[in-house]
């Protein structure tokens, strides 16, 4: 049996997406080309707080000089360049330059701080640093100075609005642009282009390794689902360095010679319905609590919303009255709801634009192009019938080609018959919609940031007064979740929310620091010796009054 989108049915809790449209088999630059022949006279850029309105032709200019001056660098195809900065133009030339010149690119959280950006500058082999001057009360340049010695590997760090940044472009009139198209042609969309650091259970971030044919068919697939034509403006207020920003803003836009449209550097909410309004977008991307900014904007009705028709909710489960107000308050009557993880490009699963709103607001949508899904028993690995719980899976062409430098925790992920272990406890129905109901480990999603409690565990051991710590994800009514700490003190030292905090600051990015610090004497205990953290999170809540802000997971 199969359902208007070509999906097949069954009664267990797998099911297969439609195979009509093809897969694109070419580069990300093979792409790009394609549309700037095509549509090079439209808009294909718009920077707001930079000044920026580029056409097709035109960033393809700007693309151009970068990759020239990027191999006048000595950057080999493989090659990785760390890219730290918030959401700018230069962001944008960064990505579609590396790709056309086959060198990796490496996403760094903007709210990275030293600790974190030594440890992926040299787990990832950074061989430069393209990075913004600073960002809010972040100085880029004083950080990367305080962490070069301990980055050999980095050869050069070029920060934009700087000399550097003019010095590294003067460097293309080394290389021609027959040059850079010879270097383009010699890829293959196999190849690594993209490396993304994502938060799991087990410590510090893994590298996610993303192809050429990962990215830019997840990026094509997602314009597919929200319908996009040339005619689209697309406004992409969530960051670049996420995959919901590369991925499903640039490379959904790009794909369908659509206009990227980018509000400011970072999230704003008037900022973003004053660019609706004025720029007549007709898609706006956001995490559930984005809308809810947006929405509580003072004179909220003053801005001219009705070019609105799509968009994408992403990152977090979606309140249905957030979900009728966007709809009826933002004009999006055709908003998407979409599901997946780093690790496959992002999305594996969206909702359809004629979905009801309980299918929007209840589900993630049924399973994408190209790709399989199931529910599977976490013990046993077999696929569970629909309407029982288990492990979502994904494999297919998005799913990433490992972990970088990482084999056994690739093969902890993807196992053996090519399965991604998502850790995302799922519920399939009968029509082939998932609910993801909970995770079967630990990770904190806050915000839409994926949180490893074994990270800040590991972190908060170097506090000189903390004997153990433990790290549970409990309820937030703004982000979903927030990151609680148990601590035990040495004898004769004391603890508070403040001194923990005032340690994490500026050594790890803001969304780990703990908002709440619990001291404890002892850790509920399994009698084989495991720490029981259901039981802290149960107690944090308690003892936080937080039980009326939702379900822990």
């Amino acid at each position: 049996m199969t359902d208007f989108l070509g999906v097949n049915m069954s009664e267990s809790s797998y099911t297969a997406g439609p195979t009509n449209v093809a897969l694109l088999e070419h580069t990300i630059d093979n792409n790009f080309k394609n549309t700037v022949a095509t549509h090079g006279d439209r808009e294909a850029l718009v920077v707001r707080h930079q000044s920026i309105r580029w056409t097709y032709a035109e960033l393809d200019a700007h693309v151009d000089e970068l990759a020239r001056a990027l191999m006048a660098s000595g950057l080999a195809v493989g090659d990785r360049v760390g890219l730290w900065s918030p959401n700018r133009f230069e962001w944008v030339l960064v990505q579609y330059a590396t790709a056309r010149i086959g060198v990796i690119m490496v996403c760094i959280n903007p709210a990275y701080r030293t600790h974190e950006l030594e440890f992926a500058l040299n787990q990832s082999g950074c061989s430069m640093l393209l990075a913004a001057p600073e960002f809010k009360t972040s100085d880029y340049r004083a950080m990367w100075e305080s962490v070069a010695t301990g980055c050999p590997g980095v050869n050069e760090a070029v920060f934009f609005d700087s000399e550097s940044w003019t010095g590294l472009l003067e460097r293309a009139a080394g290389v021609s642009s027959d040059e850079v198209r010879e270097r383009s042609e010699s890829l293959s969309a196999d190849d690594p282009i993209n490396i993304q650091y994502t938060s799991g259970t087990t410590g510090l971030p893994k590298g996610a390794t993303l192809t050429h044919r990962n990215i830019l068919n997840n990026g094509y697939f997602v314009g597919e689902a929200c319908g996009y034509t040339p005619d689209d403006r697309v406004c992409i207020p969530v960051p670049f360095y996420h995959c919901f920003g590369m991925v499903m803003g640039n490379l959904g836009s790009t794909t369908h010679g659509a206009t990227m449209v980018i509000p400011n550097d970072a999230f704003e909410p008037v900022s973003v319905l004053a660019t609706v309004a004025e720029e007549r977008c007709t898609s706006l991307y956001g995490v559930p609590t984005m809308f809810i900014a947006e929405l509580a904007v003072p004179g909220f009705d003053q801005y001219d919303l009705s070019s609105l028709r799509t968009g994408i909710m992403a990152g977090s489960p979606c309140p249905v009255e957030v979900m009728k107000q966007v709809i009826d308050r933002m004009n999006m009557d055709e908003v998407t709801i979409a599901y997946g993880m780093t690790e496959t490009s992002p999305v594996s699963t969206q909702t359809s634009a004629d979905d009801s709103i309980d299918k929007r607001v209840g589900s993630v949508g049924r399973v994408h192009p190209h790709v399989e899904i199931r529910v599977a028993d976490p013990e046993t690995g077999e696929t569970v019938p629909r309407g029982v719980a288990g492990e979502f899976q994904t494999r297919g062409y998005s799913v990433m080609s490992g972990y970088w430098n990482e084999p056994e925790k690739t093969a902890q992920a993807i196992d053996a018959e090519g399965w991604m272990h998502t850790g995302d406890l799922a519920v399939m129905d009968d029509e082939g919609y998932v609910n993801i109901t909970g995770r079967i480990k630990d990770l904190i999603i806050r915000g839409g940031e994926n949180v490893s409690p074994r990270e800040i565990e590991e972190f908060l051991y170097g506090h000189p007064d903390i004997v153990d710590v433990q790290v549970v994800g409990v309820p937030d009514q703004r982000f979903g979740e927030e990151v609680c700490a148990f601590v035990q003190a040495k004898a004769g030292s004391s603890l508070d929310t403040d001194s923990v905090r005032d340690f994490c600051n500026g050594r790890i990015a803001h969304y780990k620091v703990p908002r709440y610090v619990i001291c404890v004497d002892e850790f509920p205990m399994t009698v084989t010796g495991k720490i029981q953290k259901y039981l802290l999170r149960n107690a944090a809540v308690e003892q936080l009054g937080l039980s009326g802000f939702g379900p822990t997971a």
